[in-house]
């Protein structure tokens, strides 16, 4: 019997280096999903593979499987590293299934030593339908192994255990996607309603072993853990990265998704906005680089306002070089941005270089003042390049590589932000929308929130240009809100269910 204890620490171990997440993913076998394994990430944790091998080990020898002279196959190309540890470890001989046979040589589909005849077990990573070990199966079958188990490192208990049993393969599998809820939900790392969520969808979302869907009572599925359709209070429990949570937290105790972008060119300007404004703000964004007479104690009194009125300081530097200069412009020169604004806006065009830097400058932050940062992934203006490619390669960056640092996703689009963890900030609103003469294009609050999914909206001229800055970041506000509950509070067919 495996020890519990050992599973459980594992488990915890998968949730803290992102191998399984929260959100809106899109899935194989064509469907959405609140829930994604990556077992991928484990491949950089060498103490997690190490564990992740031995408890698989031990939970093989624990099946009493008929092993003697079995050759092992991990199914590609995820399961192929932790195949070839327990082959290493447990001194089985491995075969090496090709996606597709070569085109050249000896255009073998099966690489490895193997008679006909020879038994051979499978080593899957996360199962959902159970497709992918099927396919494996046909293959190892059609050159005359014998395949009559398969090692699951997770089954999302989504018809995988039926479908491979009538293929006549048995499923063993490590951890469930019930047993995982479970034990985040007792570590506290997730609330309730997130594995009420999840199981909700899951169990109605069953894959029959041809592929097609079951869907509950025959009605269209809502992933309840979508971004734009939770609280911001459930998200604050499903975000890594320490200052999104805290983010998270403000908005829902504030009630306000208002950034206001201070582009004023003196400091006794931007503290008289500040102090005026700051009550119905989240968040206050910043170019010290145009205040004229900038001085590192207009940056502790910007300090000491947020904290009296509770919101964040953003400076929109959007740092794009190497990591050795961003660390020096982070932390050093005339601004020393690190030592007093939360969070910083980050070009992702130098590649995941550029966050390494802006961390290696921190270095090791209190836990009572994180830093974090918002990489931009599109821009508001006419003709910007950050085409499709970009804004996806911006997200991996913030979804696999540094999920504890960045906080959120600067962009204009709500299908590009899944993790409900991650916050979407979105320029160039006002409340009659159009285009400036420089190009700079703006919307109304209610299609930037709603249609669009922006979570903090940026507001600049809007309050600035007004008579009162105070009233009207009001007024902003409070339509910003409203639009946010409207948006969680919609049923299946887009109408409000107030």
């Amino acid at each position: 019997m495996l020890d519990d204890a050992a599973l459980q620490k594992l488990a915890l171990k998968l949730f803290e280096i992102d191998a399984f997440k929260f959100g809106d993913f899109k899935m194989k076998v064509g469907i959405n999903s609140p829930v994604y394994f990556d077992l991928r990430v484990v491949v950089s944790h060498p103490d997690v593979m190490d564990t992740l091998t031995d408890l698989l080990t031990e939970f093989i020898a624990n099946k009493k499987l008929d092993t003697a002279g079995v050759h092992l196959c991990g199914v590609p190309y995820t399961a192929l590293p932790v195949a070839t540890l327990i082959s290493i470890k447990g001194n089985k001989p491995m075969l090496i299934r090709r996606k597709e046979a070569k085109k050249y040589g000896t255009k073998k589909l099966i690489e490895g030593k193997f008679n006909a005849g020879d038994k051979c077990l499978i080593i899957e990573d996360v199962v959902t339908s159970g497709s992918s070990i099927l396919e494996t199966v046909d293959d190892l079958r059609s050159e005359g192994l014998i395949v009559t188990d398969a090692i699951v490192v997770v089954d999302r208990e989504q018809g995988g255990v039926q479908n491979t049993e009538e293929k006549g393969v048995r499923m063993h599998s490590l951890f469930t996607l019930s047993y995982l809820l479970k034990v985040v939900l007792e570590a506290k790392l997730i609330e309730e309603g997130t594995v009420k969520a999840v199981g909700k969808y899951i169990a109605a979302c069953q894959i029959r072993s041809d592929g097609s869907f079951m869907h509950g009572n025959g009605t269209k599925v809502i992933n309840e853990l979508s971004r734009v359709r939770m609280t911001f209070e459930a998200r604050a429990d499903l975000a890594k990265c320490p200052l999104a949570k805290e983010l998270l937290r403000l908005i829902a105790a504030k009630k306000t998704t208002l950034c206001l972008a201070a582009d004023l060119t003196t400091s006794e300007a931007i503290l008289n906005l500040a102090e005026a404004a700051g009550p119905y703000i989240c968040v206050l964004k910043t170019h010290v680089d145009i205040v004229s007479d900038f001085s590192i104690q207009f940056a502790h009194s910007l300090q000491s306002l947020a904290k009296k009125h509770n919101f964040l300081l953003l400076e929109d530097r959007k740092f794009a070089d190497i990591g050795n200069t961003v660390a020096q412009q982070y932390a050093g020169g005339l601004y020393r941005i690190a030592e007093w604004a939360d969070l910083v806006t980050v070009h992702s065009l130098p590649g995941q270089g550029v966050l390494k830097g802006l961390k290696s400058a921190i270095g090791e932050r209190p836990a009572d003042s994180p830093r974090g940062v918002f990489l931009l992934a599109e821009m508001s203006t006419e003709g910007a390049l950050t085409d499709e490619k970009y804004s996806a390669a911006t997200m991996k960056i913030a979804t696999e590589m540094d999920t504890d640092f960045v906080a959120g996703i600067v962009c204009q689009s709500k299908d590009l932000v899944a993790s409900p963890g991650l916050l979407q900030l979105t320029p160039g609103i006002k409340l009659e929308d159009g285009v400036d003469e420089l190009g700079q294009l703006y919307d109304s609050p209610d299609r930037v929130v709603k249609e669009r999914g922006a979570d903090i909206c940026v507001v600049g001229r809007g309050i600035l240009n007004s008579k009162s800055p105070a009233e009207t970041a009001r007024i902003y506000r409070d339509r910003l809100w409203q639009a946010y509950i409207e948006r969680i509070t919609e049923d299946t067919n887009g109408t409000s269910a107030n």
